[in-house]
């Protein structure tokens, strides 16, 4: 009778569930269905083929695109006792052919080979000599032309899958747009039936995107928030890398460049020193990256602006995947835009539409004032309907106060009419600012009337309205050059002399904060004693530390402090292999430091279990739930604003947060106290609460006909809140 996967998840991994998804994956490889799954970076993938590979009977092949990838997996199956192996040009010719003859003697279950390795007649002839039960694809959107990362290997291995029918074959992705996941689906010739779709959203990102003004000094002070700890800092050229990872050498941080230009050595040398914790920070171009499974990087900056979206989901995916929180900052700047489009104008036809396509949805989403996993998650197809997620800027930031900008929208919008309707934003405010550059004399746009006509707003300040004009849907700005014109929505407005509210100046941002709801309280002093032991261990096996023990495994060890092997086999990460191997070591570690500091110890396997968080249920409290706890305790919304140095408009989410998970909050008027609104319209929208729930504000503002705000109807609703019984 094989294992069940339950039970290897936790004797083998040392995990108590499964994550979204997997089990249902790994079930339907079981049955030898053919199956794409698309799971978040950070949600498990390996799993989906490690744990089959150990319940069927014959030989797994994954196929992976990368040497550092192949390794990493290798080495962390080698320390859970999982016979695994590769095969690429980084072994000697006798490591090789002892790795051969071990796949044909059956002792592998699991053989990691490059795509350009698996297509060639040695492979062929070794696999036809094995019983083949699985065939895994990772980074399977490498087959598709429309993805970020297209290799034509990746195109070939459908000819794999037919001379080994009996093999069920496995894709896996984190990053697949809805066309990119049919391309991967036709190109495999799979069923649509067995396509295992996962939420995008990786919920401890905190996502951030600044201006970028001066952005060495933006990052000094950034990183000065992640002391010791690991993260990645990404640049658009070798020669950014190079000259940014020297700036930040000399002011004393453990720092190492890694891009194209380095030879093989010293970039397999400086990813390997990052792996081990030898050095907390990389700074890389996009080269870096692609298979690094190291957990416990805290913090990814996008120095410049990335290539897509998809490459930015990746490339932030790589932070947080032990589940923690972790901070992912973007510089933004409508230069690094311009850059970018003077190297796609470089490009072949066909490569050209594809590349603007791209920009002009990550600029887009640059620019864009709400929730940052609108639009970003909106990519992938997926459609995000929380109002207000905690964990990005635009959200934590608070509502920003509008004012009537409608002369200024006329005076721009009047511009790109005169001008014909055929430039981007850049000529169009050299127009308005009285420029008198070449583009704008060639042109003859200085005998406009609407030439030197808007000198009252700096340069940026245009910029922020026309990107405002852009998401209002009054301009429509063209993929590939950025031209705008004026829409019929435009038209209407400027027809009817309506009002346009908006934010007429940007403030200078302010670094985004997340509520700590990921942590749990823990010992520090504990935490760094084991780190210490897992980095001894790590080098005397030459593995990572993460191979050993997540840092997430750590801080539970600190946290509920376990001495017994009953108690550290319920921590997260832990199964039979590593409480064999390590077991006594920590465990020593543990009590001997609880006795010097006199902390009691015991308690449970079923205890530790029952106060050990789980992705929904975490240590430690959420901002909304000290607010609400707060606010029921008698503060007012002003001083819980004053307190958190936020606008009312925030502590409002917060209490709706609050009251939508069911909590109770204190009756009163404290909310009709911030409306201006007539009485009848307040009972209108109260009304409407009652009937349609208060889930959304949508229905609500449509039942009313637009007559109260959204932010009078998150007023109202609160008030309807308070007074449920």
């Amino acid at each position: 009778m094989p294992p069940t996967p339950e039970f290897l998840l936790k004797s083998i991994f040392g995990y108590d569930r499964f994550k979204p998804l997997q089990r249902e994956v790994i079930q339907n490889v079981l049955q030898k269905r053919n199956t794409l799954a698309i799971l978040p970076t950070g949600g498990g993938k390996s799993l989906c083929c490690q744990i089959p590979a150990l319940i069927f009977a014959g030989l797994t092949v994954v196929v992976s695109p990368l040497i550092a990838l192949m390794k990493d997996q290798v080495e962390q199956l080698h320390e859970l006792g999982v016979p695994a192996l590769f095969l690429n040009s980084s072994l000697s010719f006798e490591e090789y052919q002892n790795n051969l003859q071990k796949v044909r003697s059956g002792q592998v279950r699991l053989l990691y080979v490059a795509p350009e390795t698996l297509l060639t007649p040695r492979i062929f002839s070794l696999l036809d000599s094995c019983s083949l039960d699985c065939l895994t694809i990772d980074e399977a959107h490498c087959i598709s032309e429309w993805g970020h990362d297209f290799r034509p290997e990746y195109r070939q291995l459908v000819g794999v899958r037919n001379r080994y029918p009996k093999a069920v074959c496995l894709a896996l992705t984190a990053t697949a747009t809805p066309r990119v996941r049919l391309d991967i689906k036709a190109s495999l010739q799979f069923e649509d039936s067995n396509e295992f779709l996962a939420s995008f959203n990786r919920e401890n990102l905190l996502i951030e995107v600044n201006p970028k003004t001066d952005p060495a000094a933006q990052t000094l002070r950034f990183l000065q928030r992640f002391p010791n700890q690991s993260g990645i800092i990404y640049c658009f050229s070798r020669k950014q890398v190079d000259d940014l990872a020297s700036f930040l050498s000399g002011k004393g941080f453990s720092v190492r460049p890694y891009h194209a230009g380095l030879s093989d050595e010293d970039r397999s040398k400086n990813q390997e020193l990052f792996i081990r914790d030898d050095v907390q920070i990389i700074v890389a171009t996009i080269a870096f990256g692609m298979g690094i499974n190291k957990p416990n990087v805290r913090f990814v900056i996008h120095y410049d602006l990335p290539k897509s979206i998809e490459s930015y989901y990746q490339e932030i995916g790589r932070a947080g995947r032990d589940g923690l929180p972790a901070h992912c900052l973007l510089l933004y700047n409508y230069g690094d835009a311009q850059k970018l489009r003077y190297f796609i104008d470089q490009k072949v036809a066909g490569e050209r539409e594809a590349a603007y396509a791209h920009l002009s949805a990550l600029t887009r989403y640059a620019e864009s004032d709400i929730c940052r996993r609108v639009p970003l998650l909106g990519y992938f197809g997926e459609i995000y309907t929380t109002e207000n997620c905690g964990m990005c800027d635009n959200c934590l930031g608070g509502q920003k106060d509008q004012t009537d900008i409608t002369i200024l929208a006329q005076k721009f919008m009047s511009c790109v009419k005169r001008t014909g309707e055929r430039f981007g934003a850049g000529h169009v405010i050299d127009v308005l600012m009285g420029s008198a550059n070449q583009k704008v004399l060639k042109f003859g746009h200085q005998e406009l009337s609407t030439y030197g006509i808007g000198k009252e707003l700096t340069r940026k300040q245009w910029l922020q309205i026309s990107r405002q004009l852009v998401q209002k849907g009054l301009l429509a700005q063209d993929d590939v050059y950025g031209v705008l014109g004026l829409t019929p929505k435009a038209y209407t407005l400027l027809k009817n002399k309506e009002p346009i509210l908006g934010i007429l100046q940007e403030e200078e941002a302010q670094p985004a904060q997340a509520q700590k709801a990921g942590e749990m309280e823990y010992d520090r002093g504990l935490f760094e004693v084991l780190r210490r032991q897992r980095k001894e261990l790590a080098d005397a096996a030459r593995v990572p530390p993460y191979a050993i023990f997540s840092d997430r495994t750590l801080i539970e060890m600190a946290a509920f402090l376990p001495v017994t092997p009953e108690r550290l086999l319920a921590i997260n990460g832990v199964g039979q292999v590593k409480l064999a191997h390590y077991g006594t070591v920590f465990m020593g570690l543990i009590l001997e430091y609880c006795q010097k500091h006199q902390i009691a110890t015991g308690g449970t396997k079923a205890t530790l279990k029952a106060v050990r968080p789980t992705a929904r249920q975490k240590i430690g409290k959420a901002r909304h739930e000290v607010v609400g706890e707060a606010f029921n305790a008698g503060q007012s919304l002003t001083e819980l604003a004053a307190s958190y140095q936020v606008q009312t408009g925030t502590i409002l989410d917060h209490l709706a947060q609050y009251a939508q998970e069911g909590n109770s909050l204190r009756a009163g008027d404290d909310f009709l106290e911030l409306l201006g609104l007539p009485v009848e319209r307040q009972m209108a929208a109260l009304t409407a609460f009652s009937e349609l729930g208060t889930e959304k504000l949508r229905p609500v503002f449509d039942r009313l006909g637009g007559t109260v705000t959204y932010d009078e109807l998150k007023i109202l609703r609160l008030h309807y809140l308070s007074h449920l019984p």
